[in-house]
């Protein structure tokens, strides 16, 4: 595809590989448009059956590009080229390292995750005065145990594999440096079945589980809003770019605002 996103055949699955390793895969216009692409071939080429979606052996991803301003959506994909995908072959996540805010998101609109056991998943926006705005909200809570998903959201502190595995969210751990293959392996596991099989069992679970929930997407866009232009926003932005612990103020007022 791109230098910022690699693809490897193997057999009926196709294996992606987010490659912005220097900015944590942190996904900008450039990323998106790449995975995109990427995950539209899984899409389009009716003789690959699943797809396997990682990152480097390091990270995973940590999310936006906060210099990207959001442009990082897809007319295909929305949010990353991922986020609003209608797919209808199986996806697997295969973590390494950290899956951090919009990170942990891509990994919640993917089917299934495989992930090493030192691998950490976290939603962090909370500390920078933002809020998950990637299906975190409606995704979270039913992926998770309700009050597991309130303590990543409202915390912002990041988990270890080993107790999303317990939660039922990891659907298998691997050695260090093994998500990748363990993913594989899954996948030529769904590969042996009747592929059409396999996609109308998909599109049947995803719908009644509500992956594309409206109700879940216009909530997010109002909790969005409640944000907007606040002292915190502003404030907990600048704090991270400037890499200084924010000053929180808590007020409603928008900045401008006398």
């Amino acid at each position: 595809m791109s230098e910022l996103v690699t693809t490897e055949r193997r057999g009926r699955v196709l294996v992606v590989s987010m490659q912005r390793e220097h900015k944590r895969n942190a996904v900008d216009r450039h990323l998106a448009d790449a995975l995109d692409e990427a995950l539209g071939v899984l899409d389009d080429d009716d003789s690959l059956w699943v797809g396997v979606l990682t990152g480097t052996t390091s990270v995973f991803s940590a999310g936006s590009d906060l210099t990207s301003n959001g442009d990082y959506v897809t007319e295909r994909g929305g949010e990353y080229g991922v986020i609003r995908r209608d797919r209808r072959k199986p996806l697997i996540a295969a973590v390494e390292g950290v899956a951090l805010g919009g990170g942990f998101e891509i990994v919640l609109a993917c089917d299934l995750v495989v992930a090493a056991r030192d691998a950490r998943f976290g939603l962090p926006e909370v500390a920078r005065g933002l809020l998950p705005t990637c299906g975190a909200l409606f995704r979270g809570p039913r992926a998770l145990p309700l009050n597991l998903a309130r303590e990543m959201i409202l915390t912002g502190v990041p988990i270890d594999a080993e107790r999303l595995y317990a939660a039922g969210v990891v659907n298998a751990l691997a050695v260090r440096g093994g998500a990748v293959d363990a993913a594989v392996a899954l996948a030529e596991q769904i590969a042996t079945n009747a592929p059409l099989s396999v996609q109308a069992c998909l599109h049947a679970v995803n719908s009644l589980a509500g992956a594309d929930d409206p109700a879940g997407w216009e909530a997010t866009e109002q909790a969005k809003a409640s944000i907007v232009g606040t002292h915190d926003l502003f404030e907990g932005l600048h704090a991270f770019l400037e890499k200084r612990p924010p000053e929180w103020t808590g007020q409603r007022e928008r900045v401008g605002e006398s």
